[in-house]
Protein backbone atom coordinates (compact mmCIF):
# COMPACT_ATOMS: atom_id res chain seq x y z
CA UNK A 1 0.00 0.00 0.00
CA UNK A 2 1.58 3.53 -1.22
CA UNK A 3 0.64 6.35 0.84
CA UNK A 4 0.19 9.91 -0.65
CA UNK A 5 2.64 12.32 -0.74
CA UNK A 6 1.75 15.85 1.53
CA UNK A 7 3.46 17.42 -1.20
CA UNK A 8 2.04 18.95 -4.44
CA UNK A 9 3.24 17.24 -7.08
CA UNK A 10 2.45 19.95 -9.16
CA UNK A 11 2.14 23.67 -8.95
CA UNK A 12 -0.73 25.66 -9.05
CA UNK A 13 -1.06 27.36 -12.26
CA UNK A 14 -1.30 31.28 -12.54
CA UNK A 15 -4.01 32.24 -15.45
CA UNK A 16 -3.02 35.30 -16.94
CA UNK A 17 -5.31 35.95 -19.75
CA UNK A 18 -8.25 36.88 -17.55
CA UNK A 19 -6.38 38.56 -15.37
CA UNK A 20 -5.99 40.69 -18.10
CA UNK A 21 -9.53 41.07 -19.49
CA UNK A 22 -10.58 42.84 -15.83
CA UNK A 23 -7.90 44.89 -15.92
CA UNK A 24 -8.80 46.00 -19.29
CA UNK A 25 -12.71 46.13 -17.99
CA UNK A 26 -11.47 48.42 -15.03
CA UNK A 27 -9.33 50.41 -17.82
CA UNK A 28 -12.11 51.26 -19.78
CA UNK A 29 -14.97 51.91 -16.44
CA UNK A 30 -12.02 54.23 -14.92
CA UNK A 31 -11.81 56.23 -18.46
CA UNK A 32 -15.50 55.89 -18.86
CA UNK A 33 -16.73 57.25 -15.60
CA UNK A 34 -14.11 60.39 -15.40
CA UNK A 35 -16.16 61.57 -18.76
CA UNK A 36 -19.55 61.98 -17.12
CA UNK A 37 -17.23 64.09 -13.62
CA UNK A 38 -16.47 67.01 -15.43
CA UNK A 39 -18.61 69.91 -14.18
CA UNK A 40 -19.45 73.50 -15.59
CA UNK A 41 -19.00 76.12 -13.06
CA UNK A 42 -21.29 78.79 -14.58
CA UNK A 43 -24.95 79.52 -14.12
CA UNK A 44 -27.97 78.32 -15.99
CA UNK A 45 -28.47 81.35 -18.78
CA UNK A 46 -30.79 80.97 -22.11
CA UNK A 47 -28.16 81.21 -24.67
CA UNK A 48 -28.64 82.25 -28.18
CA UNK A 49 -27.96 79.92 -31.11
CA UNK A 50 -25.45 80.08 -33.82
CA UNK A 51 -24.43 78.36 -36.38
CA UNK A 52 -20.61 78.47 -36.44
CA UNK A 53 -19.85 78.27 -32.60
CA UNK A 54 -16.46 76.28 -31.26
CA UNK A 55 -16.12 74.78 -27.90
CA UNK A 56 -12.76 76.05 -25.94
CA UNK A 57 -11.31 73.36 -23.25
CA UNK A 58 -8.60 75.64 -21.80
CA UNK A 59 -9.76 77.49 -18.92
CA UNK A 60 -12.07 80.35 -19.68
CA UNK A 61 -13.47 83.25 -17.03
CA UNK A 62 -17.19 83.80 -17.48
CA UNK A 63 -18.97 87.16 -16.95
CA UNK A 64 -22.44 86.17 -17.24
CA UNK A 65 -25.21 88.71 -17.90
CA UNK A 66 -28.55 87.17 -16.20
CA UNK A 67 -31.86 87.82 -17.90
CA UNK A 68 -32.53 90.83 -14.89
CA UNK A 69 -29.56 92.66 -15.94
CA UNK A 70 -27.54 91.29 -13.43
CA UNK A 71 -23.51 90.63 -14.08
CA UNK A 72 -21.97 87.41 -12.58
CA UNK A 73 -17.80 87.61 -12.64
CA UNK A 74 -17.55 83.71 -12.33
CA UNK A 75 -20.25 82.98 -9.72
CA UNK A 76 -19.55 86.67 -7.76
CA UNK A 77 -22.24 89.10 -8.77
CA UNK A 78 -20.55 92.48 -9.38
CA UNK A 79 -22.15 95.79 -10.41
CA UNK A 80 -20.85 97.44 -14.23
CA UNK A 81 -18.36 99.97 -12.52
CA UNK A 82 -16.53 96.85 -10.49
CA UNK A 83 -16.14 94.90 -13.88
CA UNK A 84 -12.95 96.99 -14.96
CA UNK A 85 -11.16 96.45 -11.63
CA UNK A 86 -11.87 92.82 -11.33
CA UNK A 87 -10.73 92.02 -15.09
CA UNK A 88 -7.65 94.09 -14.13
CA UNK A 89 -6.69 91.78 -11.50
CA UNK A 90 -7.23 88.78 -13.95
CA UNK A 91 -5.40 90.56 -16.68
CA UNK A 92 -2.20 91.50 -14.35
CA UNK A 93 -1.64 88.00 -13.66
CA UNK A 94 -1.68 86.15 -16.93
CA UNK A 95 -2.43 88.62 -20.16
CA UNK A 96 -3.75 85.95 -22.33
CA UNK A 97 -6.46 84.64 -20.26
CA UNK A 98 -9.87 84.13 -22.19
CA UNK A 99 -13.19 86.09 -20.82
CA UNK A 100 -16.38 84.50 -21.94
CA UNK A 101 -19.26 86.27 -22.31
CA UNK A 102 -22.79 85.17 -21.55
CA UNK A 103 -25.87 86.98 -21.62
CA UNK A 104 -29.33 85.55 -21.81
CA UNK A 105 -30.83 86.25 -25.33
CA UNK A 106 -33.41 88.39 -23.37
CA UNK A 107 -30.75 90.98 -21.80
CA UNK A 108 -31.16 94.56 -24.59
CA UNK A 109 -27.79 94.59 -26.81
CA UNK A 110 -26.60 98.02 -25.29
CA UNK A 111 -25.75 96.04 -22.39
CA UNK A 112 -23.85 93.62 -23.54
CA UNK A 113 -21.97 96.39 -25.27
CA UNK A 114 -21.26 98.13 -21.94
CA UNK A 115 -19.90 95.29 -20.61
CA UNK A 116 -18.02 93.95 -23.69
CA UNK A 117 -16.68 97.65 -23.74
CA UNK A 118 -15.71 97.25 -20.39
CA UNK A 119 -13.37 94.08 -20.43
CA UNK A 120 -11.51 95.58 -23.51
CA UNK A 121 -10.76 98.70 -21.70
CA UNK A 122 -9.71 97.18 -18.55
CA UNK A 123 -7.02 94.98 -21.23
CA UNK A 124 -8.88 91.90 -21.82
CA UNK A 125 -7.19 90.43 -25.34
CA UNK A 126 -9.25 87.57 -25.91
CA UNK A 127 -13.12 88.26 -25.71
CA UNK A 128 -15.44 85.46 -26.90
CA UNK A 129 -19.47 85.81 -27.04
CA UNK A 130 -21.16 82.32 -26.02
CA UNK A 131 -23.73 81.01 -27.38
CA UNK A 132 -25.41 77.03 -28.49
CA UNK A 133 -25.30 75.35 -31.62
CA UNK A 134 -28.30 76.01 -33.70
CA UNK A 135 -30.00 73.11 -35.06
CA UNK A 136 -29.71 72.69 -38.93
Amino acid sequence: MRLRSLRVEEQPQLMIIPMIDIIFFLLVFFMMSTLYMVEQHTMPVSLPQATAVQQDTQRNINVTVMQDGRILFEQEELPLSLIKKRVGIEVAGQPDKVFVLRADKQVEYGQVINILDELKLAGARKVAVAAEVKAR
